[in-house]
């Protein structure tokens, strides 16, 4: 994801990083060439009576905006969803650091805590990697060290695994007479969260849009911004490829958005920025636990993930 402070007015309208203009713009320029054939050849066109009344467009593209609007807030519904989930895992992991540390007394305990946290932290990387379909061995290998055993490398669902290893831990500890069974409660608590928020993101994840409603609306989008030339062909000339592009551009680019966003976990530039959520909220936990970290800086701007 990037993310960047706004520029003046005149500066936004030449902004180029994060708007989905740059893939837009084959299309936008094949677009222009067909609108400039229809122009050239306007008068054979007229000729034949190959021209659309102006008014049918008028309605349809006012339904056409409601319906991409529609389509718009449903994309940014998973959005914003997917990012209360991963503003609720840092709550929750940092609440579990927490008690780890003043709930359980005793120096001994340091390295099992130490422990504790460190699976807090790859619980994490581990659901970044399970959205996005890609290898966790590394972030895995690093946090858990010897405790990265054969039988999380084979797990299917890795997050769940090592959930079930921070449930084992609170045991263990309450065996050890560390806990009493009201602060193993509040542990599971927590503990029942973190289950919800990796249910929640895995049926974001595998839930899409219906692929259906996704095809119509491509398909209206574009046969209307290549019908438009003839409903507009008789009262404009040479001004009208820019002003079909233009047009063309407000509609497809709200397509082009929907799509990004449908999918919050990708790796898009509009996509949440998972890597950088997860580095902070490792970072949170390693303070929690006495460690020195350094923060997370920022590269001309943007962070990308």
């Amino acid at each position: 994801m990037i993310t960047k402070k706004k520029t003046n007015w005149f500066g936004m309208l030449f902004e180029w990083n994060g708007s989905v203009l740059p893939q837009l713009l084959p299309r936008l320029f094949i677009l222009f060439l067909y609108t400039t054939a229809i122009v050239y050849f306007r008068d054979s066109l007229l000729e034949y009576h190959l021209y659309i009344n102006p008014a049918i467009f008028t309605l349809f593209g006012i339904a056409l905006a409601i319906f991409l609007g529609f389509r718009n807030t449903v994309s940014y519904d998973r959005f914003w969803e997917g990012r209360k989930l991963w503003g609720a895992l840092l709550n929750d992991t940092r609440s579990l650091a927490r008690q780890s540390h003043t709930l359980i007394d005793g120096v001994d305990y340091e390295k099992q805590r130490t422990h504790f946290i460190q699976m807090l932290a790859a619980l994490v990387h581990a659901l970044k990697h399970q959205l996005r379909e890609t290898n966790p061995d590394a972030d895995l290998e690093r946090l858990l060290m010897n405790s990265y055993n054969k039988k999380l490398q084979i797990a299917v669902f890795k997050p769940i695994v090592i959930l079930k290893e921070l449930g084992i831990w609170v045991n263990r500890a309450k065996n050890d007479g560390k806990l009493d069974s009201i602060t193993q409660i509040a542990f599971d608590e927590n503990l029942n969260k973190l289950s919800d928020i990796i249910g929640g993101c895995e049926r974001i994840a595998s839930t899409p849009i219906p692929y259906t409603y996704s095809v119509l609306l491509h398909r209206t989008v574009y046969i209307y911004c290549f019908l438009l030339p003839f409903g507009f062909g008789e009262s404009m000339l040479w001004t009208l490829p820019f002003v079909i592009v233009f047009i063309a551009y407000t509609f497809v680019a709200l397509e082009a958005i929907a799509d990004e966003l449908e999918d919050p976990f990708g790796v898009e530039p509009n996509d949440l920025a998972l890597d950088a959520m997860s580095a902070m909220i490792e970072n949170t936990l390693l303070e929690l636990d006495n460690k020195h970290i350094e923060p997370i800086k920022k590269t001309k701007g943007y962070y990308i993930t």
